[in-house]
């Protein structure tokens, strides 16, 4: 691998009322969202960020999210589709650990791990409004025992395997692949930068900003741990990407990812 790649894996999608994604503005009813994985060949190895919901976990816990997923959606399917394996996968970072952004971790007991350094303390001890975020803790040995819920590790989850670097901070995992600290929708935050060699940065927002809109016009989903911090990593994402002539890519905008590459198309 000598140029950097980035391929976009389709997750399926989920549901969340108006007023969620945009708190306290709305308007309100149901928006369907998406949810997707970031993989990023570089010649350093492969890093995929985020591994999307487990379909399972959320029709048990969080059914009002009407999750839509087909076989090629799941982790696991979605690298078959680009010719992957789970073993192929160096490195797992996870931009926080709310539900739909862990669900596939399971399957990556062999990788190298990555999160910001508060994370896994929260998804032990969350907030009382963070608890259906942090419901899913399969990808954590050290998390399930402490909440009691190893009933949803998979066999053959240890903490050995399931155990992670914390980091902070702006952290480089390769060149021209930066973590960009963007705290508030969760305590340890990420975005992603990914710059190549012939074409302009994308700036990953992830769920520092779900949409386009909320981007605009600086409104955070209603799932948050910090407000105030929350706007201030939407400024600085606006001023990133304006300094970096960078693409913008959300998390959750229906609209903009029927316009991303997916599959086996790649951007790089």
């Amino acid at each position: 691998m000598t140029d950097t790649k980035v391929y976009l894996l389709d997750g399926g999608s989920l549901v969340l009322d108006g007023f969620h994604v945009y708190w306290n503005k709305g308007p309100g009813g149901e928006i369907r969202f998406p949810v997707y994985s970031i993989l990023v060949e570089h010649k350093d190895g492969r890093f995929l960020i985020d591994t999307g919901y487990d379909y399972d976990h959320v029709q048990k816990v969080l059914p009002f999210e009407k999750p839509i997923q087909s076989k090629d959606q799941t982790i696991p399917g979605a690298l078959k589709l680009i010719g992957l394996e789970p073993k192929d996968i160096g490195v797992v970072v996870n931009s926080h650990f709310h539900f739909d952004h862990v669900g596939g971790n399971k399957y990556f007991p062999h990788a190298k791990k990555i999160c910001h350094k508060a994370e896994i303390q929260q998804a032990m001890t969350p907030e009382p409004f963070e608890v259906l975020g942090y419901s899913d803790l399969s990808f954590s040995a050290a998390a399930a025992e402490a909440r009691k819920t190893t009933a949803q590790l998979l066999a053959g989850t240890t903490v050995a395997n399931s155990t992670f670097e914390g980091v902070e901070g702006d952290v480089e995992l390769a060149k021209g692949v930066k973590l960009i600290f963007t705290p508030g929708h969760a305590i340890g935050h990420y975005s992603l930068l990914v710059e190549f060699g012939s074409r302009k940065p994308i700036l990953f927002t992830i769920d520092a900003s779900y949409t386009k809109k909320s981007l605009e016009i600086l409104c955070q989903a209603s799932f948050h741990i910090d407000p105030k911090a929350g706007v201030a990593s939407m400024r600085r994402l606006k001023q990133l990407a304006a300094d970096r002539e960078a693409e913008l890519m959300y998390s959750h905008d229906m609209g903009e990812f029927q316009t991303y590459q997916t599959g086996t198309k790649f951007y790089g």
